[in-house]
């Protein structure tokens, strides 16, 4: 029987090969959209998922109390783990984490850079990262110990056999690699690191501290198994409190490895979302796309259901019964629905190497597992069983003696199925055109904003190898060969804060105020370098004023936060130490541009340094000057490569996450609206060749073309206003209460969106269904009527 049905399908979608075309298509492209959107949430879900030990790993947070205002950071002290270790038996592991970036690495006379990062000897107990050769036991054991990537040891050897041979770290210390790693997957947020060095090689070089107070590194614990993670969560609350002997109004907590990834936001201490709320958003507009395409196969198919209807009247004069013929019409929609899927699966197959590189990841369909067949043929049985649904209880409702008869139409009613299925289609593109709207808005708006500093003609490197030691040489040549305008060093780069305290204290402050100050160290010409603007007082000059080293400049809401009405010449104090303020800045931005600038305090050359900021000289060409700027720090520091990164680079890589949700959202709606509008097609062509006759007597009676067209076409523009008034509300909620809400600096939103956005799908609308309309208003009357 089941064959019987599949052959008379065969034989439908033969014969009407339009409608079948339509109705494929329209649904495989449906179904690949949703597929791709369900690979990029299978991989935002699965990071880190594949640790055997997941259920057991977690990251120690910390919550701070600023004004009775909790602040979460995932920051803690150095010997926090140790101590967490020795404090309580529940813990069998910890680990320190600490990335320091890209290092020099030197094997035999080849010198490239790594990234590398600081764990303790149980890291790689801890997590499951696959061994190409060596063992978890035998690694980071020494101080002079170091694991690579399987990928840097080909870069640095040429091979992976590298077990006992040497690398120079930073032209300085010898280390033996005791293990080789396959490269970490994509899925994993230690995807950047290329080599692991043990904890002990930091404190041999007295990097390391036991200053609790400072919180510097990402802590990781190992519980037990069968231990209450409530229990030793309170357990572990306290305890940088009690070695801080009462000080501080701190609290750790733990995060449990899987939401590391995806609940990235909190607020007042609680977890309240993060990358998960984007992962759900798109879980419902990958569900609307995949509905959008299962309404379009129900419009096409109820669109062409007169020339069923004769063939359902026959079958049950002939004694079928309507379960039968249910089942008949479903089969049919699951055959199609196969079709649509295997064209789908090709599609995403094509797409994935674009949408990779679109979204920075690594999502791919593995064909050898069975789980991903099993997923794939019940998504296919459940979009052909959903797609199928109505028309198969419509066509077999069909009454015989009406059939026959040839009155069981009645397309002309207010109320059908399918006009509410295309306004549901309409409502749910409307709303995504509304939405991927407000996210260019958002995303312009924060790149428009007045970043407070000159991007233009601006490069940072890092301070490393002989930099330092050469840093009065290089700046004099720079300057004096005219390849430069100003130099200036700083403790991190223009566009990333890291170092952050609430720690300052100055005349008059409340004892009970914890305000958190942006700090960074600058040295002479920062102002200049930077293209900052001052407000009050000068620019750090030590050739000049030999006390700016001791010296401290403030932006206007550190001025606002300390109260100060005349701020030059007041002293602030950090760790004992006495600064004055000799200058006032306009707030820029150093972190985001979609929060709000928080105040920040710039210590003079008495701080730390890490980078160097060049200005180039306008008149060069910037090839010119790098070249030249190159051939400056080659003279002083000959081992390094000439690594540079220009801030206006830097500064576009802040609006990276939201420029590629914008294209992705973009993207789904010009599919969702294609799909729509196919749909609309179907039921256009349906109501023409239902009112035929209808058209030929209004002709007859002198209508015109025009009037007959305007006719036709004005129930679709009412069921598109109709949509509009349904999702102008339901867009407005999504935006103002969900997207919007993540971001402190954010754009209102305007009404100039929604009437865009519904005025632009009406004619959208109208140019869909005027084909039909026009073709049926030129049609000749004679034909339509002859047989009354």
């Amino acid at each position: 029987m089941i064959r019987h049905y599949f052959k008379i399908a065969k034989r439908n979608l033969w014969r009407n090969k339009g409608y079948s075309i339509l109705n494929i298509g329209g649904l495989a492209i449906g179904m690949a959209a949703a597929i791709l959107i369900l690979l990029w949430i299978q991989n935002e879900v699965s990071f880190d998922r594949f640790h055997t030990k997941r259920d057991r790993l977690h990251m120690v947070g910390t919550n701070i109390d600023l004004n009775g205002e909790i602040n979460t950071m995932f920051l803690t002290p150095k010997p926090l783990a140790p101590a967490l270790k020795a404090e309580f038996p529940e813990i069998v592991n910890v680990s320190r984490y600490s990335d320091v970036g890209k290092m020099l690495l030197t094997a035999d006379s080849k010198k490239l850079k790594g990234h590398g990062v600081f764990v303790d000897s149980a890291f790689l107990q801890m997590f499951d990262f696959p061994l190409v050769r060596g063992s978890e036991k035998q690694a980071l054991i020494n101080p002079t110990d170091i694991v690579i990537t399987q990928s840097l040891a080909k870069r640095l050897f040429g091979s992976d056999d590298v077990i006992g041979k040497t690398v120079k770290l930073e032209n300085a210390d010898p280390a033996i690699i005791t293990v080789v790693m396959k490269d970490t997957p994509k899925n994993t947020r230690f995807n950047e690191a290329e080599f692991f060095m043990p904890w002990s090689y930091m404190e041999k070089k007295g990097e390391s501290d036991e200053h609790w107070g400072n919180n510097t590194v990402i802590t990781y614990l190992e519980l037990a198994p069968g231990t209450s993670f409530a229990t030793i969560n309170t357990k572990i609350r306290d305890i940088t409190t009690k070695h801080r002997e009462g000080k501080g109004d701190t609290k750790l907590f733990l995060q449990a490895l899987p939401d590391w990834w995806l609940y990235t936001k909190f607020v007042n201490g609680e977890m309240v979302g993060g990358k998960i709320d984007m992962v759900q958003a798109y879980l419902y507009i990958a569900g609307f796309i995949l509905l959008i395409a299962c309404i379009n196969f129900m419009n096409l198919s109820t669109a062409s259901s007169e020339k069923r209807a004769m063939e359902v009247g026959v079958r049950k004069v002939a004694g079928a019964y309507r379960r039968s013929l249910i089942l008949q019409f479903l089969c049919e929609a699951i055959m199609m629905a196969f079709i649509a899927g295997a064209l789908a699966l090709l599609i995403v197959w094509t797409c994935l190497p674009a949408f990779n590189e679109l979204l920075d990841r690594k999502v791919m369909i593995d064909f050898t597992q069975p789980v991903f067949w099993i997923s794939f043929f019940g998504f296919i049985l459940i979009t052909g069983l959903l797609a199928g649904s109505y028309p198969a209880f419509f066509l077999s409702s069909f009454q015989p003696a009406k059939v026959l008869k040839g009155t069981f139409k009645n397309s002309n009613a207010t109320f059908s199925p399918r006009r509410l299925l295309v306004a549901i289609q309409f409502t749910v593109a409307i709303a995504l055109v509304i939405c991927t709207l407000n996210i260019q808005r958002q995303l312009e708006f924060g790149r428009d904003r007045e970043n407070g500093y000159n991007k233009n003609n601006l490069i940072y490197l890092y301070e490393e190898g002989a930099i330092k030691k050469n840093m009065a040489l290089i700046k004099h040549e720079l300057l004096s060969s005219g390849v430069a305008e100003s130099v200036t060093r700083t403790s991190s780069p223009l566009t990333e804060n890291w170092s952050s305290t609430w720690g300052f204290g100055w005349q008059g402050k409340d004892q009970n105020d914890k305000i958190i100050f942006d700090m960074i160290s600058a040295d002479d010409q920062f102002v200049k370098t930077a293209g900052l603007s001052l407000v009050s007082g000068r620019d750090f000059d030590i050739q000049k004023y030999a006390s700016d080293s001791a010296a401290v400049i403030l932006n206007e809401s550190a001025v606002k936060a300390m109260g100060f009405k005349d701020p030059l010449g007041q002293l602030v104090q950090q760790r004992g130490q006495d600064w004055k303020v000799v200058g006032v800045i306009k707030d820029f931005i150093l972190n985001s541009p979609f929060e709000a600038i928080p105040p920040m305090v710039i210590l003079g050359a008495n701080g730390w340094f890490n980078i160097v900021h060049i200005k180039f000289n306008p008149s060069l060409t910037t090839s010119a000057a790098l070249e030249r700027t190159e051939a400056i720090f080659k003279k002083y520091n000959s081992e390094y490569p000439f690594e540079y990164t220009f801030l206006d680079e830097a500064y576009a890589q802040k609006f990276t996450d939201t420029q590629r949700y914008r294209v992705l959202a973009g993207l789904f709606t010009m599919i969702t609206i294609m799909i729509s509008c196919l749909g609309l097609f179907a039921l256009s062509a349906f109501m023409a060749e239902n009112r035929k006759k209808e058209i030929g007597i209004r002709k007859v009676l002198g209508a015109s073309v025009f009037s007959i067209a305007r006719l036709l076409s004005m129930e679709f523009v009412i069921l598109v206003l109709v949509s509009c008034l349904i999702a102008f509300p339901i867009s407005y909620l999504f935006t103002d209460r969900f997207f919007l809400q993540m971001y402190t600096y954010r754009v209102p939103i305007g009404w100039s969106i929604f009437v865009l956005s519904g005025t632009g799908i009406l004619v959208l609308a109208l140019i869909t269904v005027s084909t039909h309309a026009i073709k049926a208003a030129l049609s000749n009357p004679v034909t339509s009527l002859k047989d009354e």
